[in-house]
């Protein structure tokens, strides 16, 4: 199953077309203004580059990540392989309630600084929403326009199908039930990223008959 990235996106952030904005043309922050300002990288005030799990610990002396850092990392990683980068960001940019955003027009993704003093958000916000870049890597490269789902949807826990049911619209409900999942399940989306930097995505993988046709139909796989 493969969607445009642009239907992702809108229905992801609920957003509008997003239009470049500098900070001083924001029109509110904690908005879909500020948050369209920071995806387009017009807005890059507060936002900052993450490296490794010492960025984020040492922007929180009080939390202890020890137990995650090597999952973080591993992610992180495989995820700069991948020509995908993390930033941690200012609160101002989100709205209200989001924790993080994957933008799949420039393949990075921005973890919401007020919430990252917690651990175990950190280590869901990123798994799912490195979730999100493993499946721009299912549908052939994340440079593409397209995102394909990774795993068959009744192999994922009702529980999380029920979640998406419940917080996004049917139209996306295949993509964010899995990233759900991930989200919440250890080793899962880090174990997704190496097999799309190994090159290996589809032969651990086997694409939904639509996304290997389409596949097949544009060279990703020789048959």
């Amino acid at each position: 199953m493969m969607k445009l990235k642009s239907i992702l996106l809108a229905l992801t952030l609920s957003l509008s077309p997003l239009t470049a904005l500098a900070n001083d043309e924001v029109k509110s922050w904690k908005s879909y203004d500020s948050l369209g300002c920071m995806l387009l990288q017009e807005c890059t005030e507060g936002v900052t580059p993450v490296v490794s799990m010492l960025d984020i610990a040492n922007v929180y002396p009080e939390s202890s990540y020890d137990h995650v850092s090597e999952e973080f990392n591993t992610m992180l990683t495989h995820l700069r392989h991948m020509g995908v980068t993390v930033y941690l960001a200012d609160e101002k940019y989100f709205p209200p309630n989001h924790r993080g955003v994957y933008h799949t027009v420039g393949n990075n993704f921005f973890l919401n600084d007020s919430f990252m003093h917690e651990p175990h958000v950190v280590m869901a916000v990123m798994r799912h929403e490195g979730w999100h870049a493993a499946q721009d890597c299912m549908a052939g490269s994340i440079d593409n326009s397209l995102i394909a789902i990774i795993k068959p949807e009744e192999s994922i826990p009702t529980f999380w199908r029920d979640t998406a049911k419940r917080l996004y619209p049917e139209s996306s409900r295949a993509w964010e039930a899995e990233a759900l999942w991930a989200g919440h399940t250890e080793g899962v989306t880090m174990n997704a990223l190496a097999a799309c930097t190994t090159g290996a995505m589809w032969e651990i993988y086997e694409p939904t008959p639509l996304t290997r046709e389409y596949l097949v139909k544009y060279g990703y796989i020789v048959e």
